[in-house]
């Protein structure tokens, strides 16, 4: 009988263990929160997230952190919370966003982005604002709120904001002051 009580315990904890597993595995399928969202259509949620999608055909590198992400049933619209995004063209300087919120709809292609917006490039530009609104589509992005931009040698503070990147071209809308003088980086 001695030598059979290490293959009873054996069974033992063999038998332990597939009733755990079996307890597990039922309450998997009680449907968590997650897997409630996901079937109701509410949509997902996500904390701490860290995404990077290189697209070599259109060679450009982008990488969003966030605290939170949030995905609607249908996958269109994407929010996301305090996040930062970094994008890397390949034949251009690097540049990051950071802010409080942000939406992305995938069928108009807007991004809107809000709170204490902050942009900067490899090339030391900056730009500061409460909102962005970019369109992907178009290749644009705008502001209707007060913007500051700076670079090595100039500051530009004003109201209201036009980007064409297609062009390279950006236009202050109102109220705009320049200041241009070696070293003007803020």
């Amino acid at each position: 009988m001695k030598r059979h009580w290490p293959l009873v315990g054996l069974c033992a904890l063999i038998l332990l263990a597939t009733f755990y597993f079996f307890k597990s595995g039922k309450d998997l399928l009680k449907a968590p929160a997650l897997l409630k969202n996901l079937i109701s259509g509410e949509g997902l949620k996500l904390e701490d997230v860290h995404y990077t999608q290189d697209n070599p055909d259109k060679k450009i590198k982008w990488v969003v952190d966030a605290r939170e992400v949030r995905f609607s049933g249908d996958r269109k619209n994407v929010e996301f919370v305090d996040f930062k995004l970094k994008v890397e063209p390949e034949d251009r300087p690097w540049f990051t966003l950071n802010g409080k919120k942000g939406h992305y709809s995938k069928d108009s292609g807007e991004i809107e982005l809000f709170g204490s917006i902050d942009g900067f490039s490899s090339d030391g530009y900056r730009i500061l604002t409460e909102y962005l609104l970019i369109n992907e589509k178009a290749g644009n992005l705008s502001t209707d709120k007060p913007v500051k931009i700076s670079g090595p040698f100039f500051v530009v503070d004003g109201k209201g904001l036009f980007a064409d990147l297609k062009e390279e071209r950006i236009e202050v809308l109102s109220n705009v002051t320049t200041t241009i003088s070696q070293g003007s980086q803020e």
